[in-house]
């Protein structure tokens, strides 16, 4: 919930300024309106906004401004094609091919000399461990040497022709590209230095990515600066070439936006990767540079904003413009510099035993950074208004528009403050009931009580606090909750007439969940006939899986009685008849030989939870006597310990000759015989 608080706060307090721009005269202070104070926020904000329309200058300036420099540009273009006849532009077109192709053939000549001079540098010794070096030459041999002896043959070329615009035109272009060259290689150069060990890949990525678009940047700006010198203004206009200067200027920005983007991820890396030790060494300052690599392209994708908007803008306060928005760019790149590094510090800890840090000290750290976050999110509004020359602080305690919207503001922050506190105390105290204890021997589980109970409370808290956080917003905006409240009522009377049956499935689930009559795990037989082991337990219904593998699915509406054979221990009963010619005696001695040798056996035991007791002669019928025993087991152990007993039981009896089970015989009526 704190990460939707700062943005709240930022965008609440951002509208204020221009609220701000133009405050009432001092002769009016009875001008203030009623509504405002009772409409809540969003009733200052909308009185605010129509106020502020009013007096806002909305005079499209820089609209005029470049109408009127188009048609001066086109009336210029109109008179240059009117100063010249056909023979001319022939004329003009001859010394533009000239220039070109002067620098053209220049560079070419150039460029593969200084290609051929580095492939025959490559052989020698001293060069070829040297891969750094030989990136080096790679391009100050065919690119950068060539860009720049190419631009003074160029203009010595251009002394044999008389000026006018083709030969303004020629030069701009041959200045352009070279610059753009120049500018790429040397850019290029500096990036092969870093061309070592694990910042290959970087290296590789951005030698792949960037020439073009460096050359492109080059050449339009060096061209942009060129068309505004006044020997290329005299020959074209000065709005021709203004125009054209802002158009190539603007392309430029818009390309090296588009890089920077492209380029973020290889210069961070490029940034943070150091060798192991440095990292080792000295973690301040890489946590730092870590920092500074996910913050690197901001300030440059601001500055490059500004250049867009100083371009497109004109007039006596561009300048001024300018100087705010710089500092507005540091501003924020410290503000997110900083609010990165408190994270980093605040961030929850992990110990290097293994342990669990105690809860509620991370509740303590996390409560200090959302505080911390929200003062910085103040500071940085208030810092960025007395950049730009107005003071929210002041306008929300002098102005009642400010205290309306302020109080509204600092309501609803508060509210939001409480509700996430509440929220984080809560789903705190209950994750930690839910988590077995750490360090004792045989920590037992949380109880299956505890864990169908307390994530249904933690919902339950959730939406609550969701409920009324909301309810308590929308009343400080202004809006009237009364008819929502009253439709919420009586949607939640119809549902509850509508799932009687599903209430008092609810209410019998919390008391069975509550008096922890069955927990998952359990063997239960229920009075409708269902058996089986307890698969899962939700607040409306129980799950079963019988003997055969098949899932039963039983609301506890249904549910009258519970037998659970699964609590604390159970008993491994045994009976057992045997003719009345057997020696007692004897029948008892196998009997307790059974019992020890079950004792004794390492996988049988422990199941026990005490010796064999033997009853004695439980009974006597038609057919023989009866001996009784048990064995107290631990639950779902007595299964194991009565087959081996039987299994036991039945082998000792078969090699004893005095000893023998009762066989039941079916009652024969008079005169009736058995049949052969």
């Amino acid at each position: 919930m704190l990460r939707f608080i700062t943005p709240f706060l930022l965008g609440c307090l951002l509208s204020t300024r221009l609220l701000a721009a133009d405050p009432a005269p001092a002769e009016e202070p009875a001008a203030e309106p009623e509504p405002v104070l009772q409409g809540g926020l969003l009733g200052a904000l909308a009185d605010g906004l129509d106020s502020a329309a009013k007096e806002l200058d909305l005079d499209a300036h820089l609209v005029d401004a470049w109408r009127l420099r188009t048609d001066r540009a086109g009336k210029e273009v109109e008179r240059l094609v009117d100063r010249h006849s056909v023979s001319d532009t022939l004329q003009l077109v001859v010394d533009f091919t000239t220039l070109t192709v002067a620098w053209a053939g220049s560079f070419a000549v150039l460029n593969l000399l200084g290609r051929w001079v580095f492939a025959r540098s490559q052989r020698t010794r001293w060069l070829q461990p040297r891969n750094r070096v030989k990136g080096l030459l790679g391009y100050l041999l065919p690119y950068t040497l060539p860009a720049l002896a190419a631009l003074p043959l160029t203009l010595y070329a251009s002394r044999f022709l008389d000026p006018s615009i083709a030969r303004a035109m020629g030069l701009s272009l041959s200045y352009a590209t070279s610059s753009g060259l120049f500018s790429t290689s040397i850019i290029l150069c500096l990036i092969t230095l870093f061309d070592a060990g694990h910042k290959r890949r970087a290296v590789a990525a951005i030698r792949r990515l960037a020439p073009r678009p460096l050359f492109l940047i080059g050449f339009l700006a060096a061209w942009s600066d060129a068309l505004t010198s006044p020997q290329i203004a005299r020959q074209l206009g000065g709005n021709i070439t203004s125009s054209i200067a802002v158009l190539t200027g603007l392309t430029a920005t818009f390309i090296f936006a588009s890089l920077v983007l492209r380029l973020r991820r290889p210069v961070a890396h490029l940034i943070r990767n150091r060798s192991l030790k440095d990292r080792l060494g000295h973690r301040a300052v890489q946590e730092t540079l870590r920092i500074f690599s996910n913050l690197w392209y901001l300030p440059i994708l601001l500055m490059i904003l500004v250049s867009a908007v100083h371009l497109i803008g004109a007039g006596e306060e561009s300048q001024k413009a300018l100087q705010n928005a710089l500092l507005t760019t540091v501003l924020l790149v410290a503000g997110v510099f900083l609010s990165t590094t408190l994270q980093h510090f605040l961030a929850p800890q992990g110990n290097d035993n293994g342990a669990r840090a105690r809860p509620y000290m991370e509740l303590l750290r996390s409560l200090a950074h959302a505080l911390l976050r929200v003062v910085m999110a103040v500071a940085f509004i208030e810092l960025l208004g007395r950049i730009w020359g107005f003071s929210v602080l002041d306008f929300a305690m002098s102005n009642s528009l400010g205290k309306a919207i302020s109080n509204s503001v600092s309501t609803i922050g508060l509210i939001l403050m409480v509700t996430w506190l509440l929220w984080v105390v809560l789903d705190t105290a209950i994750q930690e009931a839910l988590k077995p204890a750490v360090g004792r021997r045989a920590a037992r589980q949380p109880s299956t009580r505890v864990r169908t109970i307390l994530p249904m409370l933690r919902n339950a808290v959730k939406v609550i606090l969701i409920v009324i956080c909301t309810i308590t917003t929308m009343a400080n905006l202004g809006i009237n909750v009364a008819p929502l409240l009253a439709g919420a009522g009586v949607i939640g009377l119809a549902i509850g007439f509508g799932s009687q049956q599903l209430v008092q499935d609810v209410i019998t689930g919390l008391f069975i969940l509550i008096e922890d009559t069955i927990s998952i795990g359990d063997w239960v037989v229920l009075d409708s006939g269902h058996a089986g082991t307890v698969e899962s337990l939700t607040i409306r219904t129980l799950r079963l899986r019988d003997g055969k593998g098949f899932v039963h699915s039983v609301p506890f509406g249904q549910i009258k009685a519970v037998t659970n054979q699964s609590r604390q221990f159970a008993y491994a009963f045994f009976s057992v008849q045997f003719t009345y010619d057997s020696d007692v005696d004897a029948a008892l001695k196998l009997i307790h030989d059974v019992g020890e040798s079950i004792s004794g056996d390492p996988l049988l035991s422990i199941n026990l939870q005490g010796p064999l007791q033997v009853f004695g002669v439980e009974r006597m019928d038609l057919n023989g006597f009866v001996l009784t025993a048990q064995f107290r087991t631990i639950s779902g152990g007595q299964y194991a310990v009565s087959r081996a007993f039987n299994e036991r039981l039945k082998k000792k009896v078969d090699q004893t000759d005095n000893v023998s089970f009762a066989q039941l015989y079916p009652m024969r009526l008079p005169g009736t015989e058995t049949p052969a």
